[in-house]
């Protein structure tokens, strides 16, 4: 197990190399916008185009190779000198450590419930199969899958954001982290990251649990007088845990990775999802990386620990061979 740990610790190196590699040279081979409009002013103000350009290249260093900028990009990350922000002036990791605290504000809350109330619902629908509660639990479940976030997203802040005035339109990043005014207007961003999330592990752990309640160990338990309980959480929701830890890292990664563009811009927080769309409009290498090393790390450090977790609920997987 140690060695295999070992193993999938410099992969993830490796991974993060290929994946820092391939957004570097997508950012160098795209036209920046930025350098467009300065050589157009400069056209119009009747100066010179290659002029400013040429201005433009020197400041932002683009003057020199591309394997000298590659390799001084891929440096400073190693060393954890991630450059200037050049679109917020100010270092990238100032920036990111600024914007983090707003990203974990709605994600950890918003992991905690989808997994808590999906796994819930699930156990609960398997071992009432076919009754009015499975019926409403199914309609949740595809209700979640049908209806578009970022829709979803839009009527809530109309309906309860502008008619109603429940909740803040505009967020106010002043307000203290852990303050009531901040719950408030997380609401709304929560219960549509929730309403998305919750929807697969549902429908996962139904799927799972259906194997094991009818399964001989279940009927044993049963008749030895278990309660409810106990059968739920140790001979049912334990084995069905296994599979589902692929469907719960999926899902967890997804809320921090691509819900973050989503909600994060639909809603005006400033995290790292709104920070890299910004980065990424303004061709802001560095900071584009940096929030791309990020992501990059919590996709490969939660993947780590969902393969170490199989060994926690299923002592039989062996890792000897691997």
């Amino acid at each position: 197990m140690r060695w295999y740990v070992v193993r999938r610790v410099l992969w993830s190196v490796v991974a993060t190399f290929l994946i820092l590699s391939i957004t570097w040279g997508l950012l160098a081979i795209t036209p920046n916008p930025a350098a467009e409009q300065l050589q157009f002013q400069a056209a119009a103000s009747g100066g010179s185009a290659e002029a400013a350009e040429e201005a433009f290249e020197t400041r932002r260093g683009l003057d020199r190779s591309p394997w000298v900028r590659y390799r001084e990009y891929m440096l400073n990350m190693a060393t954890l000198n991630w450059g200037w922000s050049q679109s917020r002036s100010q270092p990238v990791v100032d920036a990111i450590a600024a914007a983090l605290p707003y990203t974990a504000i709605y994600s950890v809350p918003t992991t905690i419930l989808s997994i808590l109330i999906g796994l819930s619902i699930g156990l609960y629908s398997a071992t009432n199969q076919y009754t009015k509660t499975d019926y409403a639990a199914t309609f949740v479940a595809f209700f979640g899958y049908a209806i578009p976030n970022f829709w979803f997203a839009i009527i809530l802040l109309l309906v309860f954001g502008v008619q109603l005035g429940w909740f803040p339109v505009v967020f106010d990043s002043d307000l203290p982290l852990f303050s009531l005014g901040m719950a408030r207007q997380l609401v709304l961003p929560v219960i549509v990251l929730v309403t998305g999330t919750i929807a697969g592990i549902m429908r996962y752990s139904r799927a799972e649990a259906l194997e094991y309640v009818e399964s001989e160990f279940v009927k044993t338990a049963k008749a030895k007088g278990a309660s409810e309980f106990r059968i739920l959480t140790r001979h049912i929701l334990r084995p069905a845990a296994v599979p589902l830890m692929t469907i719960l890292v999926g899902d967890i990664l997804g809320i921090f990775l691509a819900a973050s563009y989503l909600v994060e811009v639909v809603f005006g927080i400033p995290g790292l999802g709104q920070l890299s769309y910004n980065a990424i409009l303004a061709q802001d290498t560095s900071l584009v990386l940096g929030t791309t090393l990020i992501f990059t790390f919590v996709s490969v450090i939660g993947n780590l620990l969902q393969d170490v977790a199989y060994t926690i609920l299923d002592p039989r997987i062996e890792y000897g061979d691997r």
